[in-house]
């Protein structure tokens, strides 16, 4: 069967063709429009998808949408009402929003690819969310958890999946937590309270955490409130979200919590309002660790199964993955890539294959890069119609020895090979990389060419045989860390060695690679580390501040002129700066 998975209208837009059971393309919507967190109806995404694929629409068995319109519709009327009159105001904007292509999608789609409307099919978002933490990963009996802001009503999802030896596969989730009580919509208010943008700047309150101390843990705890279960309830009075669009937080939050953080205001952890701020990121991100260990220690025990599948935009934070793997009593905690709501594309597919259609199950790739390949041609075409040294290698050897050089005599490189990453993480093929050895480098990365905030930490990356030496790094960490989903402590004795990747609280986001998933860059890791003693190099994402990761050749070399980077490297083509 030929099923193309589809999500839009919320942020992060995506599309997904899964071909007889296998995924075959995927790629957020972001990645070709080149707006970052592209809401919108991922026409370009389909096309590449079936482009790929050499499809055209009407040769596909089924187009699924990743949630169902009228049941969001239901939701977001019934709270409008619930709230009014604090709701007047936001009503007609909701109602517009809502009534407009959002609730029509059915007909955008068969407008845009001219598909009969039988073939149009809609999950519930928790199970697309649910398809996409299990049918991707190689476990075949899990625990399932899904955590987000909201989807149709569901906040928070368990449940079970298994696949069985005949085929058939089953994906039953217990139960839900419904808005307005949400873990996503509780990090999300702390988000805009500290003067982030949501849903973009979650992990940089992550990041702040790290700079803070938990001094507002009691405060916090007043703003959302335990279960028996390990669920809990948020205490409405001090949130905004669920009546206006304007501001999450209300006024007796900013009375419990002090004067929020405009956004143009700088950040410095060293100054006393600074402090005030890492420390309510701490706060909140401790409350959000405890929650999501209780809900999974009630988890493991109620299933007894030895394997989580963690879903939702809610999986992407890294610290408190490595407090579930450490402290819940599973065995491994499976993330995939994109486990926010452009995984969905694939969950959506993926679960209409396997439970509507009831398909045999089929192990999917174990990878990331299921986006556009890079073109390195077009990178040395537009190097030579702009008179930059291009430098071409006969094979893969002299290529990795001349990047390996550059690298190690502390020159940053734009890597860009093979497919694009599905997701928001940067895994060895959109990259920026650079020597991992001194805060300097991490500075310079900060100042010159990321334009961020210091205290946002970098990543390492590290051949998964080697990660243990360097990071206190359980075995089960390898699935974690194979899509950079674990925050994992670096050795003492190493993190002056790794100063530019070990944050101030003596961790690491982790990358570990292996040879089969990424053979190329596994032996970048490896030559670096035959020359410099340390086979680990700083991986960020190859963007700016603001924007999308790059796609194809081009968009890399407009970064690549636009900042500090000092080399480019797509295909058997290296170019310096002169």
């Amino acid at each position: 069967m030929k099923i193309l998975g589809i999500s839009a209208h919320f942020h992060d837009s995506a599309a997904a063709l899964v071909l007889d059971g296998i995924p075959v393309a995927a790629v957020q919507e972001e990645r070709l429009s080149r707006n970052k967190n592209d809401a919108g109806f991922p026409l370009r995404a389909i096309e590449w998808c079936l482009e790929e694929a050499k499809l055209e629409p009407t040769q596909l068995d089924a187009v699924v949408f990743y949630e169902k319109p009228m049941l969001k519709f239901e939701r977001i009327l019934t709270t409008a009402l619930r709230a009014f009159p604090r709701s007047w105001r936001s009503f007609p904007h909701a109602m517009k929003n809502t009534l407009g292509e959002k609730l029509w999608v059915k007909g955008i789609i068969k407008s845009y690819l001219g598909v009969p409307g039988e073939k149009i099919l809609f999950t519930e978002h928790h199970q697309a969310h649910a398809a996409a933490a299990f049918l991707t990963q190689p476990t075949r009996h899990a625990a399932i958890l899904t955590a987000d802001g909201v989807g149709e009503w569901a906040t928070l999802s368990v449940g079970v999946g298994h696949k069985q030896d005949d085929g058939s596969t089953s994906i039953r989730l217990l139960r839900e937590l419904r808005f307005p009580h949400s873990l996503g919509m509780l990090y999300s208010t702390f988000t805009a309270f500290l003067g982030f943008q949501v849903n973009e700047g979650e992990y940089k309150v992550m990041g702040l955490a790290s700079y803070g101390e938990p001094k507002f843990v009691d405060e916090v705890r007043k703003v959302i409130h335990p279960a028996p279960d390990g669920a809990f309830t948020l205490d409405l009075d001090y949130f905004d979200f669920h009546t206006t669009a304007k501001r999450s937080y209300s006024d007796a939050f900013i009375r419990l919590f002090g004067r929020p953080r405009a956004a143009h205001e700088s950040i410095d952890p060293a100054t006393p309002e600074g402090r005030r701020f890492a420390d309510i990121a701490a706060s909140v991100q401790r409350v959000l660790e405890d929650t999501l260990v209780d809900l999974t220690k009630s988890l493991r025990e109620e299933t007894g199964l030895p394997d989580l599948c963690f879903g939702g935009g809610v999986a992407l934070n890294g610290v408190a993955n490595g407090r579930i793997l450490r402290e819940s009593g599973f065995e491994r905690l499976f993330v995939p890539s994109a486990p926010g709501d452009a995984g969905c594309a694939m969950g959506a597919a993926l679960y209409a294959d396997r439970i509507h259609f009831g398909n045999p199950h089929k192990d999917v790739p174990d990878h990331p890069y299921w986006g556009p390949k890079v073109d390195g041609e077009e990178l040395a075409r537009i190097a030579r119609e702009d008179s930059l040294p291009l430098e071409t290698a006969a094979d893969d050897s002299e290529l990795l020895d001349r990047t390996v050089e550059l690298l190690a005599s502390g020159k940053i490189v734009g890597w860009m090979d093979g497919g694009a990453e599905f997701g928001p993480r940067a895994l060895g093929n959109r990259s920026i990389l650079a020597a991992p050895h001194t805060v300097a480098m991490k500075d310079r990365l900060n100042k010159e060419i990321k334009y961020r905030e210091e205290f946002r930490p970098f990543a390492p990356a590290v051949p998964i045989e080697q990660a243990a030496k360097y990071f206190d790094f359980p075995p089960a960490g390898a699935r974690l860390g194979a899509f950079m989903s674990g925050v994992f402590p670096v050795r003492p004795e190493w993190r002056d060695k790794l100063a530019a990747i070990t944050h101030v609280d003596g961790t690491a986001r982790l990358q570990t690679v292996e040879r089969d998933k990424a053979p190329r860059f596994y032996a970048l890791l490896e030559r670096y580390g035959a020359k410099t003693g340390i086979p680990v190099l700083l991986n960020t994402s190859f963007n700016l501040a603001g924007e999308p990761i790059v796609t194809r050749a081009v968009e890399g070399y407009s970064t690549f002129r636009r900042c500090g980077i000092d080399v480019i490297v797509a295909g058997n083509h290296l170019v310096q700066k002169c």
